[in-house]
């Protein structure tokens, strides 16, 4: 493993900040950071690839950091100044580790596809924290994947990598555009799997608690304020609501979402 020091705001570290704030420098690059003992250690377990990792300047590791470092010999390892490391990591204080991560190809066969197929669709989600809740809910309930279209907030972000506590590493996150979803639809459909899309919205037609997704499906979550888009609406097959008492209007649309999901895995034994 490579040894390196990085000791001031020089133009490497400059770099990982871009990763943080700028959208297209982690597009352009492919490359996005990653902080906290869960996420870290769940992106090895998977299988992603580091580029480097990040730790303090003539500090010692923990077990645990130590442990992790050994187990990525073909990843750099920088030592970082604490300050610029506490910044990169978020916190006041240095973490023991901070991973500048390789994200995952844009490929909707990342999908395990079967009979029992769960997905979602999360279109023009606004909000990173909000992708990032759907995805853990995705990972929890044994959905294949989450699918975000349209103008969306980027699942590399840091407050959506956060909030998914990991997830994101175990469970495909994938950017696609609405006519590719449809198409890998289609394309199962024709392969002999009945794939129904089931769209969520608070006027839809029919009530969560007796709607069957025991089925191969796919739900699709529409944008915080807007909802659903009106091409989505004509593409699904079923429109379904969460009934609500009270005075609430709406539900956060990771809610809805997470909810869907649970009662499509309830409806699954196997998982």
């Amino acid at each position: 493993m490579t040894r390196r020091a990085v000791t001031s705001r020089d133009a490497r570290f400059q770099q990982w900040q871009a990763l943080l704030h700028n959208r297209t420098k982690r597009t352009r690059s492919g490359l996005f950071v990653v902080q906290g003992v869960r996420p870290i250690t769940l992106a090895v377990q998977h299988g992603w690839r580091f580029a480097a990792l990040l730790r303090p300047y003539g500090g010692r590791l923990s077990g645990w950091a130590a442990d992790l470092v050994a187990g990525c010999p073909t990843t750099e390892l920088v030592e970082v100044a604490g300050e610029l490391l506490a910044e990169l990591g978020g916190k006041d204080e240095p973490p023991e580790l901070v991973a500048i991560a390789h994200q995952q190809p844009d490929r909707l066969d990342r999908l395990r596809v079967g009979p029992d197929l769960l997905a979602v669709v999360f279109d023009r989600a606004s909000s990173p924290g909000n992708i990032g809740t759907l995805t853990r809910s995705a990972d929890a309930f044994g959905a294949a994947g989450v699918i975000v279209t349209g103008h969306a907030a980027d699942p590399y972000e840091p407050r959506a990598v956060r909030a998914s506590t990991g997830s994101l590493f175990a469970v495909p996150v994938v950017r696609a555009e609405r006519r590719g979803v449809l198409d890998w639809v289609e394309r199962l459909r024709a392969g002999g799997l009945p794939v129904r899309l089931v769209g969520t919205d608070e006027a839809g037609a029919t009530d969560l608690p007796v709607t069957d997704l025991s089925g191969p499906t796919v739900l699709v979550v529409g944008n915080e304020t807007t909802g659903l888009s009106s091409a989505w609406r004509e593409a699904c097959d079923a429109m379904v609501r969460v009934p609500m008492g009270g005075s609430a209007s709406s539900l956060n649309a990771a809610v809805a979402g997470s909810l869907v999901l649970y009662h499509a895995a309830q409806q699954r034994p196997s998982r």
